[in-house]
């Protein structure tokens, strides 16, 4: 394992400090690398699902980029990688490109999302103002990943990682049908057409939706990058 901040190949020969943050994940696939690893540990072939686009012989080029970087650690013994402090403190970043997209012309919502990449979207896609106060707790679960969203006191979505999901409602589907339910038609209709399994209270999933929306969002001044990611699990199958 390598110290956190070792440096990598150069890209960038340049004093700016967004040059030297590419330096580090400024590759191809590298901050979806590290979107997938947001929540918790995973195997090889776990993050290669979440990015279908990618080959075996580029995700394992980057995973050992960042690893040598410090953004990643690799538990050889468990065969899982995961992300260190360094890694999960770039969840605003990830957070604030989500936002910045939603101002982008093209963006095809139809399109491959895997849960993880939809579990940071929320932030960047929910109506603080009116989730704040909410005590909803919502569950999330897709195939083996499964999710508890809560909604701090400014509305903030809090997300962590569980193997057995519970709150007031739970949605079970793939990436994209679980984007659906958040974004798009009400989770009950999608419940009924056989897209998602809607478990719990129908009403609470309905309003708990309606706080999310893929038009561009204003920013708060109070909004805060802290506390965002609780620490994840210490391992995935």
């Amino acid at each position: 394992m390598t110290d956190i901040g070792q440096s990598p190949r150069l890209r960038y020969d340049e004093g700016c400090l967004g040059a030297h943050a590419l330096n580090f994940i400024g590759d191809r696939w590298a901050l979806l690398v590290v979107r997938e690893l947001m929540f918790a540990p995973k195997r090889f072939q776990m993050i290669r699902a979440g990015m279908p686009g990618i080959t075996a012989s580029v995700l394992t080029q980057r995973l050992a980029q960042l690893v040598q970087s410090g953004i990643v650690a690799h538990d050889e013994v468990l065969a899982v990688y995961s992300l260190t402090d360094l890694g999960r403190s770039l969840h605003p970043l990830l957070t604030e490109l989500c936002r910045w997209a939603l101002l982008l012309p093209g963006h095809d919502p139809k399109k491959f999302i895997s849960v993880s990449a939809l579990m940071i979207s929320i932030s960047a896609t929910v109506d603080r103002a009116r989730a704040a106060g909410s005590q909803l707790r919502a569950g999330f679960l897709s195939g083996t990943e499964g999710f508890e969203v809560t909604l701090s006191k400014d509305g903030m979505p809090q997300v962590r990682t569980t193997r057995t999901p519970t709150g007031d409602f739970v949605l079970e589907g793939g990436g994209n049908a679980l984007a659906s339910a958040v974004y798009g038609p009400p989770p009950a209709a999608l419940a009924a057409a056989g897209r998602i399994a809607l478990h719990g209270d129908v009403a609470a999933a309905q309003e708990f939706t309606s706080y999310f929306s893929l038009r561009p969002q204003t920013r708060s001044s109070s909004d805060s990058p802290e506390d965002i990611v609780q620490a994840p699990a210490a391992s995935s199958t």
